[in-house]
């Protein structure tokens, strides 16, 4: 289904990284896998190249871009796990540090990156930008106010990529589950049953559809995964 695209994956060694990253290898990519540090749980799978980059530096990304465009000869996808979760506090009583920090994680990264890539795909005239979001930025529940707003700021980020992109082939989607299946969720919420939780390898075939040929007419969604337990 992929055989042959070219796809950066960042968070590519986390809980739901790792899924995909496989998920992905197995369908023919050849992928970059992109986190902070350099460890990785494909790393010998001979069409996995690893990158150890600071997503929020602008810098960074560029060379990232520019690395993978000499290694590969082209970027066909960018598939961006990258973010992260704070909660607990009324909207009203968060903090600056919490509230930034969680625009930092959720919406900074994906902006920097598309902003290296996007130049170079409209002018193959190809191209697929896909995020992860979720269900916090569909329905508001109360404690997530900071969480919830940037991941609902990525949403907007994304259908604008797709809005302002479509005429030159470029899709943009993004993807918002429920809690996700993985070590980290499930060590935070030991009494929780995790078959009522989104099951990771879906999101995976969801995210290596999107990318695929078979996905090039759908732009600017935004799908929810509400699980088992919703």
């Amino acid at each position: 289904m992929l055989d042959n695209k070219v796809v950066i994956i960042t968070g590519a060694s986390g809980g739901l990284g790792s899924v995909v990253t496989s998920a992905f290898l197995d369908a023919g990519a050849r992928v970059a896998g992109v986190d902070r540090s350099a460890h990785s749980n494909n790393a010998a799978h001979p069409n996995l190249s690893h990158f150890a980059v600071a997503l929020d530096n602008a810098g960074a990304v560029d060379m990232l871009v520019r690395d993978v465009v000499n290694l590969y000869g082209k970027i066909d996808a960018v598939v961006h796990l990258v973010g992260g979760f704070a909660g607990g506090q009324r909207a009203d009583e968060t903090s600056d540090e919490t509230w930034e920090k969680m625009i930092a994680i959720n919406l900074r990264p994906a902006w920097v990156l598309s902003r290296a890539v996007l130049p170079m795909m409209r002018e193959a005239r190809r191209g697929a930008f896909i995020a992860i979001g979720s269900a916090a930025a569909l329905e508001p529940a109360p404690t997530l106010g900071a969480y919830g707003a940037s991941k609902a700021a990525l949403i907007s980020l994304v259908r604008t990529i797709a809005a302002e992109n479509k005429e030159f082939g470029v899709r943009a989607n993004i993807v918002s589950p429920n809690t996700m299946d993985t070590p980290s969720n499930r060590s935070a919420m030991p009494d929780v049953d995790p078959a009522v939780w989104v099951q990771p390898a879906n999101v995976a075939s969801l995210l290596a559809w999107l990318v695929s040929d078979a996905g090039a007419e759908v732009s600017g969604a935004v799908i929810p995964l509400p699980g088992r337990g919703a």
